[in-house]
């Protein structure tokens, strides 16, 4: 049994903005500094025996502000990027059901196999997004010695780790909180993933803005 701490990145403003961000490499924002400081301060006495983080820099900058106090690496793990929405990212929802109304509705009723326009990337299924996190996340869980690891990751890849542990249909619509600079503990028992404790934010609190200027 290996418990995972799950954690959204920090906010960006593109957050904010509502803006699709996918593959796009966006980094965080003068609150998403401060999350990812307290972040760091609520884990650092916590034993934790690795910290993995999407290459993205808004998760690797997250990631950072809690391995570097403890004087821990952060392992890059491509596999845990966002969802790649190809022509969508940039765009804001408007603008996405404007220009491709027919792919937008797809998106919506979460057809698992609809493939987006390409953009600046070549977009992913649902099904394959879901198909490479989750084959990511149980190899990194399944490393031999660990007891509790930290992934730093994407919304979309906590929306797949929460449908698997409960057995929502991926093509329901979300009913639950995916939160930027989360924690989210889900335990591995080499088959399965159960939450013990999802969307945690209580350590929010913990940092100011006036404290963040050295992170930048």
């Amino acid at each position: 049994m290996i418990e995972l701490l799950l954690i959204r990145h920090g906010e960006t403003e593109w957050n904010v903005e509502k803006r699709l961000q996918g593959h796009r490499d966006i980094t965080l924002n003068r609150e998403g500094l401060r999350q990812a400081l307290a972040l760091g301060r609520c884990l650092l006495d916590e034993p934790i025996d690795a910290i993995y983080s999407s290459d993205l820099q808004r998760a690797l900058h997250t990631a950072q502000a809690i391995a570097v106090p403890r004087g821990m690496d952060v392992l890059l793990e491509k596999g845990l990027r966002e969802r790649c929405f190809g022509a969508f990212e940039g765009l804001v929802h408007p603008e996405i059901n404007a220009r491709y109304p027919d792919d937008y509705a797809a998106w919506q009723r979460r057809d698992v196999d609809a493939r987006y326009p390409s953009g600046e990337f070549h977009a992913e299924t649902l099904r394959e997004f879901m198909q490479r996190t989750l084959d990511c996340i149980e190899r990194l869980a399944n490393h031999p010695g660990r007891k509790r690891i930290v992934l730093v990751t994407h919304g979309g890849v906590l929306d797949a780790v929460y449908r698997r542990a409960t057995g929502m249909a991926s093509e329901l619509p979300r009913d639950f909180d995916v939160l930027n600079a989360s924690i989210n503990r889900v335990s591995w028992d080499g088959r399965d993933f159960r939450i013990i404790k999802w969307a945690d934010v209580s350590h929010l609190a913990n940092a100011s803005l006036d404290e963040i200027d050295h992170l930048q």
